[in-house]
């Protein structure tokens, strides 16, 4: 009992110390620290502030609230006592509970929205009652799943090299979370990420709507407000899903970014829109990775292929028959819209531009994709994200780094090659010494045999 008791103690201590000790870090370098945390209040976009006021998300209440749960939660440390098959089972079991809550809340909403239902009230009811039951079940198992996804990730990267003497710094800390919005901020001449400011949850669409049109005709931008699927304060937010391929990712994506926090890559994370792009590709290589190989591992069945950086053939190849063409590739319509856009934008044709770019969203929408509205902003956020193509259009920042990281022999020193850049330069230097060495040994072989 009094070795029980030791072990609960030093785990308890240990836990919280490192908890608030990481909390406090990252949230200092983050507001204070880092350059791309800190709003400018001489910039225009900064006004986007005031008029969004009454909708700005409360991070100190969500961090003293979410700090003060999990350390209670980790006192218990009731992950240590389960064997892998009993972890395994408790996350898929808590994923399936929250895939469930997801389809009943569907289900109400759409009673709400019809409008040949007299009394939605009365009419959902049942359908609320067991929605309310099945999410007071989820909240109290969700520090549990959360304890043992941030030990599922943390071991995975530890193996990969991404810690010292074994662990991880910092620690893995996830919270899944109804999470905020964001409005990005581009001005309308050219695009580019200027301002972006995290507001509250459940913003209706009228809201947005009415926030967007007032910055955008006050401070003459184009300006979007969109869903996060993951942020990385410290616990870091992870939206409230039950896919488990987007847990287990963007679990490692935002722990990348508290990682690289404490060198240059991140460190500068927004000082130029390179380096935005920069930082968010090295954090989606590192969390499809990851995340694939933490599914392959525990949960194979939800795994898929994995990941591949293959460069693109530089070479022109023949055009597809018409039967071969798919039905419609997003991506590929995407980054035809993006460079399209630029250059009519580059040209000083704002408004063609913006009329272009509207008539492509009809497009995306004729096909099946319900984008809200596609504008400046929009490609100022989603082009930030450049491990796959599409709306980056023809950004070269990240073909590159996904060609180092297939030239770097393993995601450890990819990450090493990365995070102490800052300039698109250093990554073209990097990757011309990858492809030397990669054409040295090559010749090397060829002599040997």
């Amino acid at each position: 009992m009094a070795r029980q008791t030791l072990r609960w103690l030093t785990h308890w201590d240990w836990s919280l110390f490192w908890r608030g000790f990481w909390s406090v870090v990252l949230l200092g370098l983050f507001l204070i620290g880092v350059p791309g945390a800190r709003p400018d209040p001489s910039s225009d976009d900064f006004q986007a502030l005031g008029l969004a006021r009454d909708h700005l998300f409360d991070f100190v209440e969500w961090e003293a609230g979410t700090l003060l749960d999990k350390a209670a939660n980790d006192a218990l440390g009731l992950q240590s006592y389960m064997t892998e098959d009993e972890r395994i089972q408790y996350v898929s079991d808590y994923l399936t509970l929250v895939n469930e809550i997801t389809v009943l809340e569907q289900q109400v909403a759409d009673i709400y929205i019809d409008p040949s239902v007299d009394d939605p009230q009365e009419v959902s009811a049942a359908l609320r009652d067991r929605r309310d039951s099945l999410r007071a079940e989820q909240e109290q198992r969700q520090a549990l799943a959360e304890a043992i996804v941030q030990a599922q990730v943390s071991g995975m990267l530890a193996e990969q090299g991404l810690g010292v003497g074994g662990q991880v710094l910092p620690p893995v800390s996830i919270r899944f979370a109804r999470l905020p919005t964001i409005m990005i901020i581009s001005p309308r001449d050219h695009i580019e990420r200027t301002g972006s400011y995290v507001l509250e949850h459940g913003l209706t669409v009228d809201q947005m709507e009415i926030i967007e049109g007032s910055v955008d005709e006050e401070l003459d931008v184009s300006s979007l407000i969109v869903p996060l699927g993951g942020l990385a304060v410290y616990p870091a937010m992870l939206i409230e899903t039950g896919y488990a391929p987007h847990v287990f990712e963007i679990a490692a994506h935002e722990w990348t970014h508290h990682y690289l926090t404490f060198y240059p890559l991140g460190f500068n994370y927004g000082v130029t829109p390179e380096l935005y792009t920069m930082n968010e590709t090295v954090a989606s290589i590192v969390g499809k990775e990851i995340g694939w190989a933490v599914l392959d591992r525990y949960y194979p069945e939800y795994a898929g292929p994995p990941p591949d950086w293959t460069p693109a053939p530089v070479e022109e190849t023949e055009e597809p028959s018409p039967e071969e063409l798919p039905a419609f590739d997003f991506r590929a319509e995407m980054h035809k819209t993006r460079v399209r856009a630029d250059e009519l934008l580059a040209a000083g044709k704002i408004g063609q531009a913006e009329q272009y770019m509207e008539e492509r969203r009809v497009y995306f929408i004729e096909n099946g994709y319900r984008i809200r509205k596609l504008n400046q902003a929009y490609f100022a956020f989603y082009g930030l994200y450049a491990d796959e193509p599409g709306a980056t259009g023809s950004d070269p920042v990240g073909p590159a780094i996904r060609e180092l990281r297939y030239y770097s022999p393993s995601l450890l020193d990819f990450v090493k090659s990365m995070r102490g850049m800052t300039s698109f330069t250093q990554i073209r230097d990097a990757l011309e010494e990858a492809l030397q060495k990669r054409n040295s040994v090559g010749r090397q072989s060829t002599i040997g045999f």
